[in-house]
């Protein structure tokens, strides 16, 4: 269901004022998760959590790809970094660690690790420098994956090839519904940009209200009070709060791509486990681009010694697994803020811009419980 009360139709801090007044005038309890890291930084930027009444609470759920990036696939991405290859990938990516040291780690030891913005950076390095084997480490969810499918159509150099740890979000949210502690859901706009609203419809059929939402203030609120109104009902459904930017269809020309590129697999989930049907692996017909197959046997020692290397950082006291999951708060992590800072992240959580431990500590030490 599309909701036309868009942010774009009134002045932001009136819209706000006017869904804070709807969104307090009800005491329903509702434990509502999110599965964006760009909500997070919204809410946690803007203390949202501060201004919401007490019977509503936001948490976080897995919707930071960095961080939900299995340590097996860092550990290639490593291994094939020492054995000769030239791994290419996104800044946050270069600082996630595996089982014991980061690409960063490796880099710094002499692996050939570099930094781009895009498959695009990462195949034109690939044309200019044919004598390097290029592999581009490509993570994310539906909203990245696009990009990659629509390379792989275009005739890429010999040279280049995909080491992919792609993920589906629907598959992970209903996986979390069902011994989660929540009530509702708000999904993430980005991703049903790509997918549209119906994916998300299976959810709300097993009685969860479900809203997409957009990225300002404006939009989760909204989002808030759209869940508030089917639970007052006792209804279950995806409600679009996001119109200007999400059909029910999705991007149909996307999807195509997608789909001749990629096929649906199980996939590993950082912290959480093997979620049937979540992953996005490269087709038979690529597997020639496939840097996990096509490198197996050249990076197999490396993969083995990369396993075994002792971490620099003690990570028995992460709780990275049971923030994605929702299970616990940053703040409630031994290491949060002490052996644990973005400058020097423990985990997952605390190196992306998406991740709820970095937000809450650049934002506020609670999330949004008292404006930064």
């Amino acid at each position: 269901m599309e909701n036309g009360n868009s942010p774009s139709k009134l002045a932001a801090p009136e819209l706000e004022r006017k869904l804070l007044e709807r969104i307090r005038g009800s005491d329903k309890p509702l434990r509502i998760m999110h599965v964006c890291g760009t909500h997070e930084r919204t809410i946690a930027k803007y203390g949202l959590r501060s201004v919401l009444p007490k019977n509503i609470e936001v948490i976080s759920g897995p919707g930071c790809p960095v961080c939900v990036t299995p340590e097996e696939d860092v550990n290639i991405a490593i291994a094939l970094a020492k054995s000769g290859a030239t791994v290419v990938t996104f800044g946050d990516m270069m600082r996630v660690p595996g089982s014991a040291e980061s690409l960063l780690d490796a880099k710094s030891e002499g692996a050939n690790v570099k930094m781009v913005y895009s498959i695009d950076d990462a195949i034109a390095l690939a044309e200019k420098k044919p004598e390097l084997e290029v592999v581009f480490f490509g993570i994310g969810f539906e909203t990245t994956v696009p990009a990659n499918a629509a390379a792989l159509l275009r005739k890429t150099p010999e040279n280049f090839s995909l080491l992919t740890s792609q993920k589906q979000t629907p598959p992970a949210v209903e996986f979390l519904a069902r011994d989660a502690d929540v009530d509702a859901f708000i999904a993430p706009g980005h991703v049903a940009t790509i997918i549209g609203t119906k994916p998300f419809e299976s959810l709300a059929e097993k009685g969860f209200p479900v809203v997409v939402s957009g990225f300002e203030p404006g939009d989760i609120l909204l989002g808030i009070n759209l869940l508030q109104m089917q639970a007052e009902k006792g209804i279950s459904r995806v409600d679009n709060g996001y119109p200007r930017a999400v059909k029910p269809e999705g991007n149909q020309i996307a999807l195509k791509i997608m789909k001749e590129t990629f096929e649906t697999s199980d996939s590993e989930w950082r912290g959480i486990g093997k979620i049937k049907n979540s992953g996005l692996v490269l087709r038979k017909e690529f597997e020639e681009k496939d840097a996990a197959k096509k490198y197996e046997d050249l990076y197999a020692s490396a993969l083995e010694d990369v396993r075994k290397k002792t971490g620099k950082k003690d990570k028995k006291h992460c709780i990275c697994a049971a923030i994605l999951t929702g299970k616990a708060k940053p703040s409630q992590c031994s290491n949060f803020g002490k052996d644990c800072t973005p400058k020097s992240p423990a985990g997952p959580c605390m190196v992306s811009q998406e991740g709820m431990c970095y937000n809450w500590f650049r934002y506020s030490r609670e999330g949004g419980n008292r404006v930064a």
